[in-house]
């Protein structure tokens, strides 16, 4: 996975008022934990970080004034309705370290023709070297058969990764479809009730405005 430069300006103001004035700046707030160090509050640059967080497990190369600082982000805090970034938490790291992170699942192939195809995690946890963190991995359901299921242990990971997972975790599943009598009425008429986004990573609740 690429390294993302993004400047970071160290920041002495907090509490809510503090991080609306930088939001209004265009600038978001972040901590930056460390290993043994305190906590190092800077100010990121909203939509430069915006774009490195659309990749999972991004590694920022944070340009700090004291020399340039590696980390992974920990916790986003969004806006519950506008959904854009208000609070992020990050851990340093450094080249050559193991990290376990959790990493999108990414299915490859088709079931058999009569199933539906359950998916029961979207995410695995994993270990790898820190700058060497897969964006996925890969999990093939081709020929799968009604009661078929993949697990972990099943998932294809790159060189340098280890699961982390337990093996026998679940991943995805085939089901048989319901009878008409079984079926929400919804879903009898073709729509499937509670579609979500398949491979939407949950964004932990990150530290409030004041940190």
């Amino acid at each position: 996975m690429p390294e993302v430069r993004i400047d970071a300006t160290s920041r002495t103001e907090f509490g809510k008022g503090a991080a609306r004035r930088l939001r209004r700046a265009a600038m978001i707030p972040a901590v930056v934990y460390s290993h043994g160090s305190d906590p190092v509050h800077v100010a990121l640059p909203a939509h430069e970080l915006s774009l490195a967080l659309k990749t999972p497990n991004v590694l920022l190369e944070l340009a700090l004034p004291g020399g340039p600082q590696l980390a992974l982000p920990k916790a986003i805090q969004r806006d519950p309705v506008k959904w854009s970034i208000e609070h992020v938490d990050l851990v340093s790291v450094t080249r050559g370290e193991k990290v376990t992170v959790e990493v999108p699942v990414q299915l490859e192939g088709k079931i058999a023709p009569g199933g539906l195809l359950e998916h029961i995690h979207d995410t695995l946890a994993i270990e790898a070297e820190a700058t060497h963190l897969p964006e996925f991995v890969t999990a093939s359901v081709e020929g799968l058969v009604i009661g078929d299921s993949v697990r972990a242990s099943d998932v294809t990971l790159p060189s340098g990764s280890v699961l982390v997972a337990d093996p026998d975790t679940v991943v995805v599943h085939v089901l048989a479809p319901p009878t008409s009598s079984e079926a929400p009425v919804d879903e009898v008429e073709g729509v499937v009730a509670g579609e979500t986004e398949a491979g939407a990573a949950v964004e932990a609740g990150a530290a409030s405005d004041e940190s």
